[in-house]
């Protein structure tokens, strides 16, 4: 059966779209996400003559939501489309649209706690150190890879790197990530003599005498995709021995969880990875629970079997 045409997206819509994107400063994924859940309420409210600028009864967007569980979408999904509904509809109500949200008395869905996929130590030696061969690419990926960890980065962010946000003298990156949110991370002595060498004598030949802003690029001059790093990052676990499933952000979760199994504070690593709340990062000290329980049995004051007084 073929699909009616999805309709266009509200005027009304686009506008509150542009307004993130210039300024909230949402990511190009988060707002394509969010585009993607506002489309899927517009549809809804058309099979039912509303509008998405207008009043919408609760018990309309209790249906809405409803009708989601039926086509089991993730919960994961559904909460990050209750965040985008809520901004909507805060967006409304700025604009005396409507007086009051039909979410109002709808309680959030909670996530459900997902713990890091990590690599091991030994895993990611064997990944960073794999012998490079003689071609350009596989030369620059070995870079890209000791980058990755080495920073913690987001793919995203690796790719996008241009060569005004290395500093070679200081050791660090200058990143800008979610929310074009600026930090500045340390990259270690072994991600700065591979940068340097990558920067005097591989780029130029991928480059052959072309000129380019990014940092990484294929023998076309470009940069590279995400999907494209995926895809010779899965090349190389293999070549290392790495069978199970492997992704970019595996390097990220492995580099939090190393730093903190290593004793680094957590509102250090919050800064590094460049989260805005220290909740996102409190995932990763799931790692930490056999050094925490040492520590406790070493320096707690209570924790040698000291005798209790009688009161």
């Amino acid at each position: 059966m073929i699909e009616p045409t999805a309709p266009l997206l509200d005027p009304l819509l686009e506008r509150y779209l542009s307004e993130l994107r210039i300024e909230g400063g949402l990511a190009t994924n988060t707002l394509e996400s969010y585009r993607r859940d506002l489309l899927r309420l517009q549809r809804y409210l058309m099979g039912h003559r509303l509008s998405m600028g207008a009043p919408v009864p609760p018990h309309t967007m209790r249906s809405f939501l409803a009708s989601l569980k039926q086509e089991a979408l993730a919960a994961s999904s559904i909460a990050r489309l209750l965040s985008a509904l809520r901004g909507w509809y805060r967006f409304l109500i700025r604009e005396h649209l409507v007086e009051a949200s039909p979410l109002r008395d709808m309680t959030a869905v909670r996530r459900p706690v997902r713990l890091p996929k990590t690599l091991t130590r030994q895993e990611v030696t064997a990944l960073l150190e794999l012998p490079a061969r003689d071609r350009a690419e596989d030369q620059r990926d070995r870079v890209m890879l000791e980058l990755l960890y080495a920073a913690g980065l987001r793919v995203s962010e690796l790719v996008g790197l241009s060569l005004s946000q290395i500093d070679v003298q200081l050791g660090c990156v200058r990143v800008v990530g979610k929310g074009a949110k600026e930090r500045v991370v340390p990259i270690g002595q072994t991600a700065v003599k591979l940068l340097v060498d990558y920067v005097e004598y591989v780029r130029p030949v991928l480059l052959k005498g072309r000129s380019s802003r990014v940092l990484f690029i294929s023998r076309r001059g470009q940069g590279l995709t995400r999907q494209a790093f995926w895809k010779l990052l899965l090349r190389r676990a293999r070549r290392a021995g790495i069978f199970k499933s492997i992704s970019p952000h595996m390097l990220r979760h492995s580099f939090a969880t190393h730093l903190l199994e290593g004793g680094a504070d957590l509102r250090v690593v919050q800064s590094m990875l460049g989260h805005v709340d220290i909740a996102t990062t409190q995932i990763y000290t799931h790692v930490e629970g056999s050094r925490l329980r040492h520590v406790h049995r070493r320096y707690f004051p209570r924790q040698r079997g000291q005798r209790r007084t009688r009161v």
